[in-house]
């Protein structure tokens, strides 16, 4: 065995958001005998590093959904940028659930994560983002924001609005432009689009080994 790669949320971390000391001594264990350990993630570098720290040891950071690969030190090592223009496009075509999209950038600090609203009022997405105010900026309009290449756009919102989009997207004229990864929570009535580059391939996916619209299609 020369890698371990392992997802964070549900799997490196319990059902708590807590890191077991069985994990952090497995992972010590594993690098102790020189095999690489990767942290591969939806979350963003900066979300995912204090989880990072918590391991005293060298880690690679697959983070995005594939779209960036950085050492835990900051050593970029690779880079899947979303083209402006394919940017523009997908927020253009979902501007019906504009209230629950953001554009990601790969930036130091400041306006990494960038909304046209913060709404204290959103019970679904405000205690996410209050959390991550260092990092975020308000555009308005949110295209305005794209004067750089992003590395995704991101749609969240209830599941059954997030499948329209899913479906808006998945029939794009140019939807060969992109990739998309889906997470959905059903039991919180809750789901994400991830939209990156399109030479990050990831299936339309998943949570507890279902994809939405197969467990939607089992109600």
């Amino acid at each position: 065995m020369r890698l371990i790669a392992l997802d964070i949320d549900g799997t490196l971390l319990d059902n708590r958001w807590q890191l077991s000391e069985a994990n952090r001594a497995a992972i010590a264990e594993a690098l102790r005998r020189g095999i690489e350990v990767a942290l591969v993630t939806g979350r963003r570098y900066d979300f995912a590093m204090p989880v990072a720290r918590k391991l005293d040891s060298p880690l690679t950071m697959i983070v995005n959904n594939g779209a960036l690969i950085r050492s835990k030190e900051g050593q970029t090592h690779l880079r899947h940028l979303l083209p402006r223009s394919t940017a523009e496009q997908v927020l253009e075509l979902t501007r019906p659930w504009r209230d629950g999209a953001a554009v990601i950038f790969d930036r130091p600090l400041q306006n990494q994560l960038i909304l046209e609203l913060l709404d204290p009022d959103d019970s679904m997405r405000y205690a996410y983002y209050s959390r991550n105010k260092e990092f975020i900026g308000i555009v308005n309009p949110l295209e305005s924001c794209l004067t750089e290449d992003p590395l995704q756009v991101m749609l969240s919102g209830k599941v059954e609005p997030m499948r329209k989009a899913e479906a808006a997207l998945g029939g794009a004229s140019f939807a060969e432009e992109f990739s998309r990864a889906v997470t959905c929570y059903e039991s919180k009535d809750f789901a994400m689009i991830d939209v990156i580059n399109r030479s990050v391939r990831r299936d339309r996916r998943w949570r507890n080994g279902q994809r939405c619209a197969d467990s939607h299609a089992k109600k």
